[in-house]
């Protein structure tokens, strides 16, 4: 399962750069990607298959991992209401979402707060 690795980084040039070589060189695909100004630096949200390997690299090229934790990761269609109806199901389950962001191949990936209500809410169907 996909998981979502919030990544603090320095704000200075070259370091999105190296989040990106180390985890290519450790074999790990970034499958979604997002991040804002915080702090003075920027915080990134990583969608990989193989956190442990991910966070071993992040970790070893001192790049803090601030987080992890599970994620719906959605196929969707490439239409104008499509967010706000998958949304609206998650709202009607009671589900805050919590964080999104788009990952590769038309892909929307949601951090909530109820896991198992936001799967119930849109059949189980989630990668």
């Amino acid at each position: 399962m996909p998981k979502d690795l919030a990544v603090i980084l320095e704000d200075r040039p070259g370091r999105l750069a190296d989040l990106g070589l180390t985890l290519g060189k450790a074999g790990v695909n970034i499958e979604g990607l997002c991040g804002a100004p915080a702090g003075g630096g920027a915080l990134m949200h990583v969608l990989v298959e193989d956190a442990a390997a991910a966070r071993r690299a992040l970790e070893a090229a001192r790049i803090r991992v601030y987080e992890e934790r599970d994620v719906l990761v959605l196929e969707t269609r490439d239409e104008p209401d499509e967010l706000g109806r998958l949304c609206r199901k998650m709202a009607d389950a009671g589900v805050n979402i919590e964080l999104v962001y788009l990952a590769t191949h038309t892909r929307v990936v949601l951090g909530v707060d109820k896991m198992e209500a936001a799967r119930a809410a849109l059949g189980g169907s989630d990668d």
